[in-house]
């Protein structure tokens, strides 16, 4: 039987990736600032300063916060996972930890580019590549059990289509998009080309929960609304309008994943789409829907997965733990989680840990 695939997992970026940037982008490269401890961000002192804007910003209106950068009193103090493992500046280390969660293969996801960073095209697109070429070189040391998804510059389809070949060239198994990419839905014609490119290239569509339009951030206090409003709800809407508009016809081979968002969510769009669609919906059962545009839900450890398994089919279910993070998201014991469970029969669950991923990935 195929080992467990943990298919949602994050690196804390790390002054060492921006060593790698485009030289004559280097004195544009992020850098980190820090406050003083008394102040209203307490021991989240530590930011990264990038076109002159902080990440994070944990506190305040438009707040909003992150894991990185490791330089910030709180995140040194944490003790759950190193910062080389979280970093991955010790890919070997973080197999370690993957033995004994009873893991053998993560797929990571960037954290700092959970937030809309630029309006600046030939910085974004600096900013992707050190972030590629650090993450290849990472993962290329990690024994084929760490793979990784690429980050396109989506301001510029040229540039995009660029780094999809080259990720594909050296181990990427997904291209990062966010549920909004600045003030563009996903069924947007502009991103077509790199639909097709990565049609091509059999890399699938992963849609990660994240801010993906700066105007949303102003809206939001960290500590009353969380992220549900900037984040968590956008790929929810990028579901419905992919399925809504076709987009998966016109794209035969590509595969459309929807992270770190649960799965619960599932039942209500299927009934959105049903009444809206209601003299045209072509689907006797939701379950053919899914596998006819392959479309993957990433479920967690604590929803009623069999319910959700009746509207996504037993095949299109994953799972991840967050490994890297520690929000309410995180699930450690992932693995443990799941197979302790008996409200769920055991075939799905060893599908959800071990078989679906490597339907959706390419691993």
């Amino acid at each position: 039987m195929p080992g467990v695939v943990d298919a949602d997992t994050h690196i804390a970026e790390s002054e060492a990736m921006w060593s790698l940037m485009d030289r004559e982008l280097y004195h544009r490269r992020p850098v980190i600032v820090s406050v003083p401890e008394d102040t209203l961000y307490g021991k989240r002192n530590a930011f990264w300063l990038i076109d002159g804007n902080i990440f994070p910003r944990p506190a305040g209106k438009g707040s909003f916060r992150l894991i990185t950068p490791s330089a910030s009193k709180l995140e040194q103090s944490r003790g759950d996972i190193h910062i080389a493992c979280r970093e991955l500046t010790d890919p070997q280390a973080r197999l370690a930890d993957m033995d004994k969660l009873g893991v053998e293969l993560q797929v990571i996801y960037p954290t700092l580019f959970l937030v809309y960073l630029t309006d600046d095209v030939e910085l974004e697109v600096a900013l992707c590549r050190a972030y590629n070429r650090f993450i290849a070189g990472a993962c290329s040391k990690g024994n084929s059990r760490l793979r990784w998804i690429v980050i396109p510059p989506l301001r510029s389809v040229e540039e995009s289509v660029k780094e999809l070949r080259w990720a594909k060239e050296h181990g990427a198994v997904g291209v990062f998009f966010r549920g909004l990419e600045g003030n563009l839905t996903l069924d947007n014609p502009c991103f077509f080309p790199i639909y097709q490119e990565a049609n091509d290239l059999d890399l699938p569509i992963c849609i990660h929960t994240a801010i993906g339009n700066p105007a949303l951030i102003s809206l939001a206090d960290v500590e009353r609304n969380h992220s549900f409003l900037i984040s968590r709800v956008l790929p929810l809407a990028a579901f419905r309008d992919l399925v809504a508009n076709k987009i998966p016809e016109r794209f035969p081979k590509l595969r459309f994943g929807f992270i770190e968002a649960s799965a619960g969510w599932v039942p209500f769009l299927i009934h959105i789409l049903r009444r809206l669609f209601r003299d045209r919906w072509s689907y006797l059962s939701s379950t053919d829907l899914f596998r006819d545009y392959r479309l993957f839900i990433a479920c967690e450890a604590d929803e009623d997965i069999s319910y959700i398994a009746k509207y996504t089919g037993e095949d299109n279910l994953i799972i991840g733990s967050d490994y890297g993070h520690r929000d309410p998201s995180e699930e450690q014991q992932l693995v443990a989680t799941m197979r302790a469970r008996e409200d769920t029969p055991r075939l799905l669950i060893e599908k959800i840990l071990c078989e679906n991923p490597r339907k959706f990935y390419p691993l």
